[in-house]
């Protein structure tokens, strides 16, 4: 996936997470920023790949994204790893 499509999956991803009354609120408590900073930080590669990991974390969650984004299963963990950041990944 090019770096262009995943940014795209990403903000997909950002606008269903700040719709979602019941997850943003996690998002934004595990992450440590507020709701004024989702606006700010949406240009920030790095904050679309937090956006990306944190839904990731859950099936459900990715389901219920891609189900609404009209996506494959595996598009938002394939737009992560093309983010920066995921190309170091060791699994150890």
């Amino acid at each position: 996936m090019n770096r262009d499509v995943a940014q795209t999956i990403a903000y997909q991803a950002l606008a269903w997470l700040a719709g979602n009354d019941e997850l943003c609120p996690v998002f934004l408590g595990a992450s440590g920023g507020a709701a004024e900073d989702l606006h700010q930080s949406a240009t920030d590669p790095a904050f679309l790949a937090s956006v990306l990991e944190f839904i990731t974390m859950d099936d459900a969650w990715v389901i219920a994204f891609c189900d609404s984004a009209n996506l494959a299963y595996d598009q938002p963990l394939q737009a992560r790893y093309a983010l920066p950041g995921a190309e170091n990944v060791q699994w150890t």
